[in-house]
């Protein structure tokens, strides 16, 4: 299978064509029959990169959502509109709940920008999962990860339900991907909301894979806690992949310790990079 970054925070300085970075994530799945979209971005922007690498929205066969975040479902909207065909929607449960980012002075929405109703309008044929997805023989949808670790998310995350009335977000909806390669696992995150070490242990027991090739994706670990972020390094560290590819929610500090951990496995996933698996 063939990932490429479609929509990132940052743009490599080294890179020719003229793409364009947000804060969001999407990433384009190619394998070897079927295109898959894994997240939209936050904006239009991502029908832009997508025209770069010569992909229209009418050749995706399905698209992923991680979970009901802005910067991973804002550009749906716009993929829709140019796709102008029906196409699949996978996301788990609970995707649309109202969410919200909450400050000392504010509390800003960060939920999924649009109605339901519209996206369906537009073309989305939603699946809402409640337990994993095996999209082909070597590819599967995480549905909801099982939390059985201590790892926390962002207390700034969260739920409301009327004016005044708000509980701690834990993304419950947040999901990951699985591929199955010779080389071992390959575990593909949005934003890792489930816990980075809960996710690939979950993708051990699902697909009975024995060791891990690699991880892609955001993970997370810019938001935790120093402790977490260092117990999650440790069990990388264990699990000794051929590879990580990081990016959005990671944090520049925490790609940094990456690279000091991994030194030449660790790959800046940055808008338009390229990973085979």
């Amino acid at each position: 299978m063939k990932v490429t970054v479609v929509m990132e925070n940052n743009v490599p300085a080294r890179i020719r064509r003229p793409y364009l970075a947000e804060h969001g994530l999407s990433m384009l799945l190619d394998t070897g029959n079927k295109l898959y979209l894994f997240d939209t971005g936050q904006t239009s922007a991502v029908i832009h990169n997508l025209s770069l690498l010569g992909v229209h929205p009418s050749a995706l066969d399905g698209i992923i959502l991680s979970h009901g975040h802005y910067d991973h479902t804002g550009g749906l909207y716009a993929i829709l509109t140019h796709a102008k065909k029906k196409i699949p929607v996978y996301a788990n449960d609970g995707i649309f709940v109202p969410r919200f980012s909450r400050s000392q002075d504010d509390c800003s929405y960060i939920g999924v920008p649009y109605p339901k109703d519209l996206l369906i309008s537009l073309g989305a044929e939603f699946n809402f999962l409640q337990a994993p997805l095996q999209l082909n023989s070597n590819l599967w949808i995480s549905g909801p990860v099982p939390r059985k670790t201590e790892e926390k998310g962002d207390s700034r995350l969260v739920t409301r339900c009327c004016e005044g009335c708000e509980t701690t977000d834990t993304i419950p909806d947040d999901l990951s991907l699985y591929c199955q390669t010779p080389n071992g696992l390959v575990v593909i995150c949005g934003c890792a909301h489930a816990g980075l070490v809960n996710i690939l242990r979950y993708g051990f027991e699902l697909t009975d894979q024995k060791r891990l090739h690699g991880i892609i994706g955001g993970t997370h670990l810019g938001g935790v806690s120093d402790e977490q972020c260092l117990t999650s390094l440790k069990e990388i560290e264990k699990l000794n992949p051929d590879f990580v590819a990081a990016n959005h929610c990671t944090g520049f500090n925490v790609m940094a310790r990456l690279q000091d951990l991994l030194k030449d496995r660790f790959i800046p996933a940055f808008v338009g990079t390229i990973i085979n698996c």
